[in-house]
């Protein structure tokens, strides 16, 4: 036993959060596999449960069983639990229950937080984690609320209402893409409020927590008159997703101008773009059956969902900053500029090493995905595509194929949802993080590139 918490003692941060996340798989898999969370007469395979479990804690929302046809009223609650695990993420409801029993956060607990929630510093982390917690139920209980109340009109009982509202707001908000409903949010196409309320919680939960703590404190301190300034993070971050929801909005309704949308008035073809466009960011909820989509449009949505949601937030991919950092960088260089400046400021080298270490490895990643299961699967490279994209960011959005992915294809979207859950750099220093100044240095000398 000494010499397993001394190796636990030696392990570095990321290695830890990998662990962590490992277990928390393990402990979903047997809470799922619980007699009570299944309905009667519910058997699956380990296989099943594994992949169920892995979505969940990644907060995918890809899953090859029908959630409501396989879990009982408990199952659904043990299910959310999971969903709040993964979403807020592991530290954030680790420092929480840590502090609870009074507790404090030595380094190494700091160190982990800044791992998981993808920090550059290491003061005001546990400042931060309860903000994060706080903010997170806070929007949750409003929407369980809002939706649950609005829900009054669609289902029989109030409390099969506010469990719709309730499960809606959970999965919305961490992004996880469950439904309860059995058919996503296709039920509601027609109804804009219900989609309306999910995309501000899509975006509350995808947009990242530091921005929301940031635009808290701007409301709170908006009359100082000392000003209030936001950082080049919320800056580029903010404007970044917008863009993007704003990008896949306009494709999507040129795309099918002519072809999805021939039929369809303009309100509802505006609804059916915004609300694709915005659960690209890792909402993976839908209000159609995407599969309807023509390749061009699935292509632009592939793109979108391998960007992903914003650092330090419940979604996965490469994150928005990483893109925008890398748009930036090409714009400077076609620019004839040695550095990067936004918002009256200069990108720092290490963050532009990393974004494009972080861009190519997840392209690699997916690559070596799309030809494994271009080998296993029975399904055209577009349906492929579609589903690492999916698994990569932690989308959600399939075309159909994932019950019927073989055992293979089901490990591999496994590993897929799980490396974008903890994220392509945690991935990275899972290997090697300590940073080594070189003893020595060889000349320089040009090479021939591009």
């Amino acid at each position: 036993m000494s010499n397993i918490l001394n190796n636990l003692k030696n392990l570095k941060p990321a290695q830890i959060i990998v662990l962590f996340y490992a277990i928390a798989v393990i402990v979903s898999v047997c809470l799922l596999s619980l007699p009570i969370a299944l309905k009667p007469g519910v058997d699956w395979e380990f296989l099943d449960v594994l992949f169920t479990a892995v979505s969940a804690i990644s907060v995918t929302g890809l899953s090859v069983v029908s959630t409501i046809e396989t879990f009982s009223t408990p199952g659904i609650f043990i299910l959310m639990f999971i969903l709040q695990f993964g979403g807020i993420g592991i530290m954030t409801l680790g420092t929480f229950l840590w502090l609870l029993i009074g507790k404090k956060i030595g380094l190494k607990g700091r160190q982990l937080i800044r791992t998981d929630q993808n920090q550059s510093h290491l003061s005001g982390l546990v400042k931060l984690m309860k903000q994060i917690l706080v903010i997170i139920l806070i929007i949750e209980l409003i929407g369980t609320i809002i939706l649950g109340t609005y829900f009054l009109t669609y289902f029989p009982t109030w409390q099969e209402a506010y469990l719709q509202g309730l499960f809606a707001s959970v999965s919305a908000t961490t992004n996880a893409g469950f439904d309860i409903t059995g058919n996503s949010l296709i039920p509601f196409a027609n109804d804009y409020f219900v989609q309306f309320i999910n995309i501000m919680l899509l975006t509350l939960g995808a947009i990242g927590f530091p921005v929301l703590i940031e635009l808290k404190d701007f409301l709170k301190n908006r009359k100082s008159p000392y000003g209030f300034h936001f950082s080049l993070y919320t800056k580029l971050t903010t404007i970044t997703f917008f863009s993007l929801m704003a990008f896949g909005t306009i494709i999507i309704l040129l795309f099918e101008f002519n072809h999805f949308f021939a039929n369809k008035s303009w309100h509802e073809s505006f609804f059916y773009s915004l609300f694709q466009s915005s659960t690209t960011r890792n909402g993976g909820l839908a209000t159609m059956d995407v599969s309807e989509f023509s390749n061009a449009t699935l292509f632009a949505l592939c793109f979108l969902m391998f960007i992903g949601a914003s650092p330090s937030s419940v979604g996965g991919g490469i994150r928005t900053t990483t893109f925008a950092v890398v748009v930036l960088v090409i714009l400077s260089f076609a620019k004839g500029q040695k550095s990067v400046k936004v918002f009256k400021r200069e990108l720092h080298e290490d963050d532009i090493r990393k974004s494009f270490v972080v861009s190519f490895l997840a392209l690699f990643i997916c690559f070596i995905a799309t030809v494994i299961l271009s080998k296993t699967e029975p399904f055209s490279v577009m349906e492929i595509l579609f589903e690492v994209s999916s698994a990569f960011g932690t989308t959600g959005l399939s075309m159909g194929i994932t019950p019927e992915l073989s055992s293979a294809g089901k490990v591999v979207i496994i590993a897929l949802m799980f490396i974008g859950r903890i994220g392509i750099l945690t991935f990275i220093f899972l290997f090697n993080q300590e940073k080594q100044e070189a003893s020595y240095h060889y000349p320089k000398e040009p090479l021939i590139v591009g």
